[in-house]
């Protein structure tokens, strides 16, 4: 397997949370360099793969479900990146088998769990995607069917939450009030990988989707950067379909004060081998294609955090 390089000495990783059932197991790792170099921050919520043996023991395909549900090594493309720009850099090492952090913590199948809905959720309805199978605990995917040999007890779900979830966006949170402080703005890239799209109205399948809550959670022009970018170098992307940003946006994303936020898809044929589960010859490549991108929305949410800064200014002294 391909190592990514060693990190610089002056790029501190602190790590935070717990694996329940992997003691010691930090749930995440968030390497910032301080003074922060870029007003940008790339976190990689799916592509954990600290597999508790408990939890390994309960999957009926653990192997295939592994492979369907993570993000696969697409943290190697975001330390690459960070490295090569000074982005700060949050990865989760706990599995989205255990707990998926682009998720709500109400969005939960309770037919999952031996006791059903707690007395404590009162009315609430799971949303669409805990419906469709992929809720905070994932309950089946296609061509799989149940991932579970057996139903989850509530107490598991408040240890991972507690342990995973909840620490992991603290963490988010005030790495992106910190850069916005220092900056006037910041970015957050949430990075994802997807199977390969097929074909779209008759066009080659885009090898990027930029997901920004149909305008939502990000300023118009960052969005547009991104596109002219990736024209620039050849490459198709999509906006918003299949991909526009789930539960991490949502909560983050806050434009108006200076928090601006996209997810990215990556088609993993770009960067792993041809059975999708092991980096491959273009992962270098696509590291290197991404860090132009990162190089250029950083000085663009520079610029936007000047632009905020002098007009907070203005107004302080009027």
């Amino acid at each position: 397997m391909e190592q990514a390089p060693p990190r610089p000495a002056d790029s501190p990783r602190r790590t935070g949370g717990a694996i329940p059932g992997s003691p010691g197991i930090p749930a995440f790792s968030l390497t910032l360099v301080e003074p922060s170099e870029v007003p940008v921050l790339i976190a990689v919520p799916h592509a954990g793969r600290a597999y508790p043996g408990s939890l390994l023991e309960r999957m009926r395909h653990p192997g295939s479900a592994a492979l369907k549900l993570e993000d696969r090594f697409v943290d190697l493309l975001g330390e690459r990146m960070a490295r090569a720009t000074g982005a700060a850099l949050l990865v989760a090492h706990a599995p989205r088998a255990m707990i998926d952090l682009n998720r709500a913590i109400e969005d939960v199948d309770w037919d999952m769990f031996a006791r059903g809905k707690p007395d404590s959720v009162g009315s609430y309805t799971p949303g669409l995607r805990a419906r469709s199978g992929l809720g905070l605990i994932p309950r089946r995917l296609p061509g799989l069917g149940e991932l579970w040999k057996r139903r989850h007890d509530e107490e598991e779900l408040a240890a991972r939450i507690a342990g995973i979830h909840e620490p992991y966006h603290a963490c988010l949170h005030e790495t992106l009030e910190h850069l916005r402080d220092r900056w006037g703005a910041a970015l957050l890239l949430d990075l994802h990988s997807m199977p390969p799209l097929g074909l779209r109205g008759g066009l080659p399948a885009p090898e990027f989707v930029l997901g920004d809550r149909f305008g939502q959670t990000c300023t118009g022009s960052l969005i547009g950067s991104c596109f002219s970018y990736f024209s620039e170098m050849r490459r198709g992307a999509a906006h918003n379909r299949p991909y526009a940003g789930g539960y991490v946006l949502e909560r983050h994303a806050r434009p108006r004060e200076g928090i601006h936020a996209v997810q990215l898809e990556i088609d993993r044929s770009s960067y792993l081998d041809h059975r999708l589960a092991e980096p491959g010859a273009g992962l270098a490549s696509m590291a290197a294609l991404l860090t132009g991108l990162v190089r250029r929305l950083a000085g663009e949410v520079a610029e936007l955090g000047r632009l905020a800064q002098g007009r907070d200014w203005a107004q302080a002294a009027e």
